[in-house]
């Protein structure tokens, strides 16, 4: 209540202050028309003075007195009319002091409601991070979040022998619990499905499968699946695979990613704001978790009360417009000479000058569209040990395999 009581007292004062000047007609200590007057004198003194250094002649003197005066007598009239307020007629000024008080009380009022939280107290540093405390302690479980989730529909261009073979592959999983390539399967397929929840439960099967063999990219598939089939909500069982990841991989960038999407969640965006930055800043453009941290980064350092500029984002090495308007005007057979031209340097540069993780995935794509599989599966083979023990790139290749079906 002290809140309102303040903003309404300020607003009458404003007003009131507003209202003064109006109904005085003035905002100094005389009139206008008595400002005027003196002014004019002034000026017939400054004629006399340069008819006496001869700046000026007699007539000129004399007609330059006629024109001030004449001023003189006007100002005299309207001083004398207008009086102490200069002719501010009164019902206008005290309308006009109304309106003012009016808007800016109720103007004020009606912004803060629309923008301000009326009604919440003074939240301090200290304050805000036990708040923040207590809402990791209170994260939803998984299937609470889940809950409040609508079940995806399957979707309507899957065919029933797709569906046929899905359930085929549910039973061979659930008789042979082991099998880490069934496993790898189910949960891709459930995935595509929509079934994510059916589709983390299978990743999380698979990571108890391979024990100690598992890898954070393994975990942070299971975070992926599992964010989802949550409407984007970080359980604790999710958080705790975050975790999972991190700790085998510290630069993991999809436990990164989500990560950040947690500390937001808990109302830290400054941590949130530290995580992203750094991703972001050792991301290639095209990463997947890019144009996500870029859509919401300014927003997270605002919170987090750090002036961020976002930098501009590189271009992802491609084909120039020249290139894709030549490809237009070719015969299907020269296009794709032209293409296997672009491939093949590519592929050059890569043996001679090394290259991204990206650019390697994107030659791997290249060779399968191609349907050059043997080639595919031969850089595929080679960037393996260009990027061994490098996990989050080794998941990049590893999509790329699967896309070209090099890897199984």
């Amino acid at each position: 209540m002290l809140f309102w009581i303040i903003v309404i007292a300020l607003a009458l004062f404003c007003g009131a202050v507003l209202g003064v000047a109006v109904l005085r007609g003035r905002a100094g200590e005389e009139p206008p028309a008595a400002y005027d007057l003196r002014v004019y004198r002034d000026q017939l003194k400054e004629v006399d003075r340069d008819l006496a250094r001869g700046v000026i002649g007699e007539e000129d003197a004399e007609r330059l007195r006629a024109e001030v005066s004449r001023r003189i007598l006007a100002a005299d009239a309207k001083l004398r009319e207008g009086g102490e307020s200069g002719g501010q007629p009164r019902l206008a000024g005290w309308a006009v002091t109304g309106l003012a008080v009016i808007g800016l009380g109720g103007g004020a009022m009606l912004l803060y409601s629309e923008l301000g939280a009326p009604g919440y107290t003074d939240v301090p540093l200290k304050g805000r991070i036990a708040a923040s405390d207590a809402a990791r302690a209170n994260r939803q479980t998984q299937a609470e979040a889940e809950a409040q989730v609508p079940e995806a529909e399957v979707p309507s261009d899957v065919s029933e022998e797709f569906l046929a073979l899905m359930d085929k592959l549910r039973e061979t999983v659930e008789q042979r619990p082991d099998d880490q390539r069934g496993l790898q399967l189910l949960v891709r397929n459930e995935a595509a499905l929509g079934n994510l929840r059916a589709a983390h439960a299978a990743q999380r099967q698979l990571i108890e499968v391979k024990g100690d063999a598992a890898t954070a990219a393994d975990y942070a598939l299971l975070t992926d699946l599992m964010v989802s089939a949550a409407g984007g909500y970080i359980s604790r069982e999710a958080e705790e695979a975050i975790r999972a990841a991190l700790e085998l991989e510290p630069r993991e960038p999809r436990a990164r990613y989500y990560l950040g999407l947690y500390y937001m969640q808990v109302d830290r965006p400054d941590a949130a704001f530290r995580t992203w930055r750094a991703l972001l800043e050792e991301s290639r453009p095209g990463a997947p978790w890019v144009p996500l941290i870029r859509s919401r980064i300014e927003e997270v350092a605002w919170r987090a009360g750090v002036e961020y500029r976002l930098p501009d984002m590189e271009d992802t090495p491609g084909p120039s417009a020249e290139d894709i308007e030549a490809a237009d005007e070719m015969s299907d057979a020269d296009r794709g000479e032209m293409i296997r031209g672009m491939v093949t340097r590519l592929s050059e540069r890569l043996a001679s000058e090394g290259g991204t993780a990206e650019e390697w995935a994107r030659l791997i794509g290249a060779y399968g569209v191609l349907g050059e599989t043997e080639q595919a599966r031969a850089i595929w083979q080679e960037a393996q040990q260009v990027f061994e023990g490098r996990e989050a790139e080794m998941e990049i290749l590893r999509t790329a395999a699967r896309d070209a079906g090099v890897l199984e």
